[in-house]
């Protein structure tokens, strides 16, 4: 009776550990940007005062790259406010921008700017922002 009961248990926990392995994301999972981005840059939107958002920085070696978002915080996270995400070379061209009423976030963006600095900026809501201007410089 007791070598079922440990059977039994025993059987119990390789499948609830064989259950958690299967679930977890795989260690080649994407970010936001794609499988090939890092994360190179993380700023308070706005840089001071209360923060309202999030503003993420990526490259990407194989592309060659810089990618960007901006999410919500506090009270603007995961509910519909104003976001809005700009990237660019510092000289000011190629810029990308997305902007709108979103859940979640705004971008990603991209911007090609290999061997120089380039310029972000990101709003959430309407009235914060956040511009940083000759960074990630490469």
């Amino acid at each position: 009776m007791r070598t079922r009961k440990l059977a039994t248990l025993l059987a119990g926990a390789a499948l609830t550990s064989t259950t958690l392995v299967a679930g977890a994301a795989p260690a080649s999972a994407a970010g936001p940007c794609g499988s090939s981005y890092s994360r190179i840059g993380v700023y308070a939107v706005p840089q001071s005062g209360t923060r309202t958002g999030t503003l993420e920085v990526y490259y990407s070696s194989s592309t060659r790259k810089n990618c960007a978002l901006t999410y919500g915080y506090g009270a603007y996270a995961n509910t519909m406010s104003w976001k809005r995400v700009t990237i660019s070379r510092a000289d000011g061209s190629q810029e990308d921008t997305d902007a709108d009423y979103y859940q979640y976030y705004a971008g990603p963006v991209y911007v090609s700017a290999p061997g120089q600095c380039i310029d972000v900026g990101a709003t959430v809501p309407a009235w914060k922002i956040t511009e940083l201007n000759n960074v990630h410089c490469g």
